[in-house]
């Protein structure tokens, strides 16, 4: 997806100090009715330029196929498109000083800055259904008030925020916004499986019945 002249810079202007390295733009069908809104580029992904690989990639395919999806089908992006990172003290051999970057949150300025983009993106695809993968997905497209413990799995009409003046403003035109857990969380969490799959059932009920 082409961006308007500037906007990538901007981003870039604004991210300059943060502790965030790598880019990645997003991927997909452009004119697709599902967007997907990830929460920021892990290590791989910041390498690579790529949205969800490794890990965290095998098993976003694999609730895809679930849902009888595949990546073409859909568009990949997400909150923060530079990868966030802390440095942590660690034993291992290959590094040689004591300290790697490891994968954190993005704070709210790393989330302002690259909200223009998410903004265009999501008027450019026009989706029928967003996807919100994680709490900070979801309360960058509807709000601090929405928590992904007490949404998971529903269907919330919603205006979704837009950055204006500096501030986030909701959108006069409603989507369909739909939180799932980052697929990373599994990892985590392993009990948290059978939620998944409960919501992605509802997932695709409701796409169903939508014919979409």
């Amino acid at each position: 997806m082409e961006l308007p002249a500037g906007l990538l810079e901007k981003a870039e202007e604004n991210m300059k100090g943060l502790d965030v390295e790598g880019f990645v733009l997003g991927e997909g069908n452009p004119e697709a009715d599902i967007m997907l809104v990830g929460e920021a580029p892990g290590e791989k992904e910041a390498v690579e330029g790529t949205p969800f690989i490794g890990r965290a990639g095998d098993e976003l395919d694999k609730q895809l196929d679930y849902l009888g999806l595949k990546r073409e089908d859909i568009y990949i992006t997400s909150a923060v498109r530079s990868r966030p990172y802390k440095w942590v003290d660690t034993k291992a051999k290959k590094h040689k000083n004591g300290r790697r970057k490891a994968n954190r949150k993005p704070n709210q300025k790393e989330i302002k800055a690259h909200a223009p983009i998410l903004d265009y993106q999501i008027k450019k695809v026009d989706p029928k259904v967003i996807i919100a993968l994680g709490g900070v997905a979801l309360e960058r497209l509807a709000g601090k008030e929405y928590k992904i413990s007490q949404r998971l799995g529903e269907v919330i009409k919603t205006p979704v925020l837009t950055l204006e003046n500096d501030e986030f403003k909701p959108t006069k035109k409603e989507y369909a916004v739909f939180p799932l857990y980052h697929p990373a969380a599994i990892f985590y969490n392993p009990s948290i499986r059978d939620d998944i799959y409960t919501s992605l059932d509802r997932l695709k009920d409701y796409l169903n019945k939508k014919n979409i």
